[in-house]
């Protein structure tokens, strides 16, 4: 997103990878170490979680680099997450391993971030737009109007992921300005 904050614009949508194709368990690693032998699950999860941080930081490095050769410096990051629970708080095991999940994704971005010396926020999906309508002076129902007009500027489908990302980051974007 560029612009000055009262009429941004979508340049780009990119993904960050956050896992290792070459490493199908990376994808849900704690549904790895859920399954694994309990003898192997410490080592597992350790070598998972390090999997997950590597390519989270070369994905974003890569990312900010692309930015930088093109004259498009990034100033901040805004993550947009389903919850910020303690997995600890989970009776389920299957649940607690999608919070864990979530957790590891949400600090292996803020992390990668940090090592990249820019201002990370993130939000949950849930009050985004609550949050948005104050930072931005403007009210929900007209978020959600504009963030879609955003999404025509933008080949191929505009899905709800991208929207709550895009006025993410158009928080981002005003709070740089």
């Amino acid at each position: 997103m560029i612009g000055p904050a009262g009429a941004p614009r979508v340049l780009d949508r990119q993904v960050i990878e956050l896992s290792d194709a070459s490493l199908p368990t990376s994808r849900q690693p704690y549904h790895a170490v859920m399954d694994a032998r309990r003898g192997d699950r410490t080592a597992l999860e350790r070598r998972l979680r390090a999997v997950v941080e590597r390519v989270t930081r070369r994905s974003l490095s890569e990312l900010l680099a692309r930015y930088r050769v093109q004259g498009r410096p990034v100033r901040g990051l805004a993550l947009v997450v389903g919850s910020v629970i303690d997995p600890a708080s989970i009776g389920n095991d299957h649940i607690r391993a999608h919070a864990l999940e979530g957790r590891l994704f949400r600090t292996a971005l803020e992390r990668a971030a940090g090592r990249a010396r820019l201002p990370c926020a993130t939000h949950v999906e849930r009050g985004l737009y609550a949050a948005a309508a104050a930072r931005l002076k403007r009210t929900p129902d007209e978020l959600k109007r504009r963030v879609a007009e955003l999404g025509r500027g933008v080949e191929g489908p505009w899905r709800a992921d991208e929207k709550t990302a895009t006025l993410a980051a158009w928080m981002a974007l005003a709070r740089a300005h």
